[in-house]
């Protein structure tokens, strides 16, 4: 393969497999949706380690996703691959005019208020009515959604004025999980499903008043309750056991030994 066609070959690549491939051949947009997510957390999973090896390849498996799907477009005569990659281009090229153009910025921040005044602007050509959470993906992860909504009405001015006041909002819902927890009644578990939604969210907007990523707070917990978990899991099967046949009590007790043998 000529490296300097590697693309034009991955879409010839994708021709192929389309015409020759049972399984390829069967796919559709919709079976890919969940491919598509699961790549992107691969490549977010790789940045996190620093990884640039694994990267690599990673930004290869998610790029697949994405000749695949612009495939799918060219079958349905409605784009292709270099349409794809041409409409970037001119997006980049218009969204930049202190580079491609006469437009005087000086810093990120000036950068990031044109950015969004020339997305304003793409909407009102457009005719799409305005909506004060234009340009918020619908199908974000619900917390870095959660972020971005609240974000948005915050820079509008519908914000907390203190961050005590949000604490105390906090334990408001805290108290109304918990009511909701002993209340009697059939349809008990969609109000407690709404009443976690309605912490999670508090949860969130302390997070963003404390200058948080709630997203990667949550992956360094994670990740910490897998570490110390397997170390668990480890020590137990060194000790001749099966884990689902360990008492709890015991269990608890190797947990806490494995905290605080980190925290020394």
């Amino acid at each position: 393969m000529d490296d300097s066609d590697a693309a034009g070959a991955l879409v010839a690549l994708m021709e192929r497999l389309r015409k020759d491939c049972p399984w390829d051949r069967k796919q559709t947009a919709r079976d890919l949706s969940g491919y598509l997510l699961e790549e992107c957390y691969e490549v977010l999973d790789a940045l996190s380690r620093e990884d640039w090896k694994e990267l690599e390849g990673e930004l290869g498996d998610l790029l697949f996703q994405i000749v695949f799907l612009a495939r799918l477009g060219e079958e349905r005569g409605a784009f292709d691959f270099e349409s794809v990659a041409r409409r970037i281009h001119d997006k980049m090229v218009a969204r930049h005019p202190h580079v491609f153009g006469d437009a005087a910025v000086h810093d990120a921040d000036g950068v990031r208020v044109q950015w969004e005044e020339l997305k304003r602007k793409e909407r009102e050509k457009a005719g799409r009515p305005p909506s004060p959470f234009d340009g918020v993906p619908r199908a974000l992860p619900a917390l870095l959604k959660a972020v971005r909504l609240t974000s948005r009405a915050a820079d509008l001015g519908f914000d907390w004025e203190r961050d005590a006041d949000v604490l105390v909002k906090l334990d408001e819902e805290v108290a109304e999980f918990k009511a909701e927890l002993s209340a009697p009644g059939g349809e008990r578990k969609e109000r407690v499903a709404g009443e976690i939604g309605d912490l999670l969210f508090t949860v969130v907007n302390v997070a963003r008043r404390h200058g948080v990523d709630p997203e990667a707070a949550l992956q360094s917990t994670n990740a910490k309750f897998l570490r110390r978990f397997e170390e668990v899991a480890r020590r137990v099967r060194v000790a001749n056991k099966e884990i689902k046949q360990v008492p709890l009590a015991e269990l608890d007790a190797e947990w806490n030994r494995v905290k605080e043998e980190e925290k020394s």
